[in-house]
């Protein structure tokens, strides 16, 4: 039997079409695509692509949020139940009026700076009570009378406000408001002038006006301009009742600035 016909540059055996003499150089050229579609150079770029990706992802979630946060409405700057305790420094300016009955003149009281404590309840946002604690210390002075100038000594007031308030803008960082409210005066003398041998003050009630504006500088501290006209007269006896001035006006302006703290 004749053994079958070989070319001389085949292989040894019948060339398998199905075998491994196939499909060991496909695994070759497969493994040599896979070395180099995935390369270091390549696994790089593949890298910074994720990592862009995962950026852009990072920012666009980081935008989502900040826009979220910046469309939420802010705290409200004054509510119902805040108490606020501010500490101002204040100008009493007094426009003082009045007239003694048996020597004539007109009376004077000087101005005077000093610290004033005052407290603020909220019942709503816009409503508010404000009651104002502080002393002032006052020359008394008749001019210009029969007798000539007469030095009454010195007075010291405690003349606390009480006023019920109206905020405007309670949610914004400048927020002014208006007061109205009374005021008592208690007088006490402090001293007695060289002109006179006793000077006795009596004690009024009246009533006030009042603007001012807060500005806040967090959730906690502001910032506070305030005026008040106070409307109170006093009647003067010197002398134990000889020489008097009665209804003697003092209604003083009282210029404050201050900080503020809420609780």
């Amino acid at each position: 039997m004749t053994a079958p016909w070989r070319p001389p540059w085949g292989p040894a055996a019948p060339f398998d079409f199905q075998g491994s003499q196939v499909r060991k150089p496909l695994m070759q050229i497969k493994a040599v695509w896979f070395f180099n579609r995935y390369s270091a150079a390549n696994l790089h770029t593949l890298g910074r692509s994720l990592v862009f990706d995962f950026s852009r992802t990072c920012a666009f979630a980081l935008a989502f949020v900040l826009g979220t946060v910046t469309v939420m409405p802010i705290a409200v700057a004054k509510d119902a139940g805040d108490f606020v305790v501010r500490l101002r420094g204040i100008a009493v300016q007094t426009d003082t009026d009045g007239s003694t009955d048996v020597l004539g003149g007109r009376a004077y009281t000087s101005d005077d700076h000093v610290p004033e404590l005052d407290f603020t309840y909220f019942f709503t946002p816009n409503i508010a009570a404000e009651l104002i604690l502080a002393t002032t210390k006052h020359s008394v002075q008749v001019r210009d009378s029969t007798a000539g100038d007469l030095a009454l000594g010195t007075v010291r007031l405690i003349p606390p406000v009480l006023t019920l308030q109206y905020h405007f803008m309670p949610k914004n960082d400048w927020s002014p408001y208006l007061g109205i409210g009374v005021n008592y005066t208690f007088a006490d003398r402090e001293s007695t002038g060289s002109s006179v041998t006793s000077v006795k003050y009596s004690d009024e009630l009246g009533y006030a006006l009042q603007a001012g504006i807060d500005y806040r500088l967090n959730d906690k501290w502001s910032l506070n301009a305030d005026v008040k006209k106070v409307f109170v007269h006093t009647d003067i006896r010197v002398n134990g009742g000889t020489i008097r001035a009665d209804d003697t006006d003092l209604d003083p302006l009282i210029l404050g600035i201050g900080v503020g703290y809420k609780f």
